[in-house]
């Protein structure tokens, strides 16, 4: 299955260090950076220390590149017949263990949103589904790392059953 990650105006490094990491080891396949979501290099080429601390080298084994139009992006994504989904608590939201059959025959974009506004509207009305993770204590959201982490690996669970 072709993988991608979206990351949209996420603003902490090591979160976007972490999201990395994890996206090797699941294997995706492009890691798109969107909005104010900070790249692993600075403007000089030098890596970035909290960027470094969590990603461990996966910079190097994982496709990344910085966009400037998320709405182009996903057009792209949608005559590709690649199947979009939002990871966010919305109203619409479905839990993520009760897809049927979530992978299109060209991929899956996985979209993840800012640690504290989420997902706007107006890329959450463009995706094709959007999951949650059910919460079972009392804290309502996980950190965005963590949240990438199951649902990278129940999307690879559901796709090799």
């Amino acid at each position: 299955m072709n993988l991608f990650l979206v990351l949209h105006n996420i603003r902490s490094l090591h979160n976007v260090g972490s999201i990395f990491r994890t996206a090797d080891a699941m294997g995706v396949r492009k890691i798109y950076l969107a909005g104010i979501t900070p790249e692993p290099f600075d403007f000089f080429g030098k890596l970035r220390k909290d960027f470094a601390k969590t990603a461990l080298g996966a910079e190097k084994y994982v496709e990344w590149e910085k966009i400037k139009n998320t709405a182009a992006l996903l057009k792209r994504f949608k005559e590709e017949k690649i199947t979009i989904l939002s990871l966010e608590q919305s109203k619409r939201a479905v839990h993520i263990n009760s897809l049927s059959n979530p992978v299109a025959k060209c991929g899956v974009a996985l979209i993840l949103g800012n640690e504290v506004r989420g997902i706007p509207k107006s890329i959450l009305n463009k995706s094709d589904a959007v999951l949650k993770i059910p919460m079972h204590g009392k804290k309502e959201s996980l950190n965005v790392s963590v949240a990438a982490g199951i649902a990278l690996f129940e999307l690879r669970t559901q796709v090799s059953e």
